[in-house]
């Protein structure tokens, strides 16, 4: 494939099914990953993996973020919530590993980067005939979440990302006229 077809026809995967990607898929995933525009070479990024029982024990942190946020929740929300991280065989978090005060280089732009990031994550995936849905929600923003990620205070949750072998159909991917999102300065 191409990479024009590439970036034209990638679209997210909401049904993911096992095989979870395998190391050579990883492995190219992650170099393509770690293409996202760089400035001063800070490679703000962190990428953490979730398979098996690691799914379970970010279901169980989904969990508490909803106990937390209503002690009162019910027993049906939080199964709900442990049950989220089991929809793929594989998610990677992406994390916005941020240095603050560098000159020339905001917050802004390193969170940037790890967003860039995780979109080599999702162009790398559809070239290799994997599946992948990007997500964050509420969980992403979530202080139990960031704290069981072990981010520190600057960090950021940019993306979950489910990743797996194709479950389903792909939809249609929609054509968009892009004479209607650009404007013309002469």
């Amino acid at each position: 494939m191409d990479a024009l077809t590439l970036l034209h026809e990638r679209s997210s995967m909401g049904k993911l099914a096992e095989p979870a990607p395998n190391a050579d898929q990883l492995s190219a995933i992650y170099q393509a990953a770690l293409r996202a525009p760089d400035h001063k070479e800070l490679r703000p990024w962190r990428f953490i993996e979730f398979t098996g029982e690691g799914r379970e024990r970010l279901g169980e942190l989904f969990a508490e973020a909803e106990f937390q946020e209503d002690p009162s929740v019910s027993d049906d929300t939080l199964d709900a919530a442990r049950k989220k991280p089991l929809r793929a065989p594989m998610i990677i978090a992406v994390i916005a590993k941020v240095t603050p005060d560098i000159p020339k280089v905001p917050k802004m732009e390193q969170v940037i980067s790890a967003g860039c990031a995780a979109h080599g994550i999702l162009l790398a995936a559809h070239a290799l005939g994997l599946g992948a849905m990007w997500r964050s929600g509420k969980y992403a923003f979530d202080p139990v979440v960031r704290k069981g990620l072990g981010l520190d205070e600057e960090d950021e949750v940019v993306a979950f990302i489910y990743l797996g072998s194709l479950g389903g159909r792909h939809k249609p991917v929609p054509k968009h006229d892009a004479a209607s999102f650009v404007e013309h300065w002469r």
